[in-house]
């Protein structure tokens, strides 16, 4: 009786034949038994008439090298082959091997394994799926035998490939630049800091409360910053969101009260009929002249400097420069309010030249408030026309319509 050969090609000698070759042969076949368990070789998709064809893999009898008798096989090529269609890639059907195979193309094309003919299920990488399967050819049924795809190993998460990746626990993972989300466009980028110590943590929530996005880390105090790009503003849904910074508060001139020395004189005029009326108060040429207001300050107030803005018109059409000042004290539950207020700071601006126009001056530098404030203190100002200043040259009544007073917040309310 002759020889047969097994879907592999280890040759089957038959009891007293192959005298004298036997020492050959079966090292022939221990060598193509190394191949089924471990043998790799990289095998190139048949190129001839671009586009989709088939590159069939056939049994090579008694000897060694026949690509579908290796356990681990590339397809395409060591550094990817480029195709430009899909590929097939067939067995014969008496082939039984478990195989790790990987789809090395460059390509959006599909790659599929199956065998010869028949019916039986196959297995096929889709168009980005450039990884690695771990194969059984069960050679279960001689007309329709399956290509079994296990699923297990490198056939989950690859170096390269596209994968998704499902309940799979991720701990502490290092993300490199950025998350993207499934269309591979940029979710989140991520940067490094090389001395971090702070950091966010995101917790979820039972019914009833929202989750937390917290500041954490080594240091006792934690800032969360949130910065808008460019002219962008921070909102929730569609409304802006508002956050510690520059807040104004605007003083009228029928709100400043005036004091028994030197006071400035309140005065309400008529521009035309049914028109606009000026609620002002008049400061002097020559004469220094004051007002005063107070504020209990807004609990949210950093209990830092203020700027002002003075908001007047002119009663002459002189265009001298007529010079504003503004000074603060502070006083807190107890203190006595018989106290000098603090350095004044004055702006200058130059008359416009109408009468009736309203003007504004620019924003003045720093005021500090003396008297050491304090959350809840009574506040005082006193605005000022310094008349007897030698380079106040505005010649006429300098009416104030009012003054905005500038201040920084340092929490997101006042409770």
């Amino acid at each position: 009786m002759a020889s047969n050969y097994t879907g592999l090609g280890v040759q089957l000698m038959t009891t007293g034949e192959k005298a004298g070759t036997w020492g050959t042969l079966t090292n022939t076949n221990w060598n193509i038994m190394e191949q089924i368990s471990g043998g790799y070789i990289v095998q190139t998709l048949n190129a001839a008439g671009a586009g989709a064809n088939t590159t069939t893999l056939s049994v090579s009898d008694g000897s060694t090298g026949a690509t579908l008798a290796n356990k681990v096989i590339i397809l395409g090529a060591e550094s990817a082959q480029a195709i430009t269609g899909n590929k097939i890639v067939t067995i014969p059907l008496d082939v039984e091997q478990f195989y790790l195979i990987q789809n090395n193309t460059s390509g959006a094309y599909t790659v599929q394994f199956k065998y010869a003919s028949g019916s039986g299920s196959t297995v096929t990488w889709g168009t980005t799926d450039k990884g690695w399967k771990i194969l059984y050819a069960s050679a279960n049924d001689g007309t329709n035998p399956d290509i079994a795809d296990t699923g297990f190993g490198a056939g989950d998460v690859t170096l390269t490939g596209t994968q998704t990746l499902t309940n799979k626990t991720l701990t502490s993972p290092a993300i490199g630049t950025s998350i993207l989300d499934t269309n591979g466009l940029q979710l989140a980028l991520v940067t490094a800091t090389g001395s971090a110590v702070n950091e966010f943590t995101i917790a979820n929530a039972a019914a009833g409360a929202g989750p937390t996005l917290s500041a954490t880390g080594d240091e006792s105090n934690v800032d969360i910053n949130l910065n808008p790009k460019g002219s962008g503003v921070l909102k929730s849904a569609t409304a802006a969101v508002k956050i510690a910074g520059t807040e104004t508060m605007w003083i009228p001139a029928n709100a400043l009260y005036l004091p028994t020395t030197n006071p400035a004189d309140a005065a309400s005029v008529e521009t035309t009929a049914t028109r606009p009326e000026l609620k002002v108060l008049d400061f002097d040429a020559s004469t220094a002249q004051y007002a005063q207001f107070a504020i209990a300050m807004p609990k949210s107030w950093n209990l830092g400097t203020v700027t002002y803005q003075v908001f007047w018109s002119p009663s002459t059409t002189n265009t001298g420069n007529c010079i504003f000042g503004l000074q603060g004290v502070s006083c807190s539950e107890g203190d006595t309010a018989d106290v000098a207020f603090g350095t004044a700071v004055e702006v200058t601006d130059a008359g416009i030249g109408t009468v009736e126009d309203v003007q504004m001056t620019a924003v003045s530098g720093a005021v500090t408030i003396s008297g050491s404030p304090a959350d809840d203190d009574q506040t005082f100002f006193q605005l000022y026309r310094d008349a007897a200043d030698g380079s106040d040259s505005f010649t006429g009544e300098a009416r104030v319509l009012g003054i905005k007073l500038f201040y920084t917040t340092d929490a997101a309310n006042d409770a």
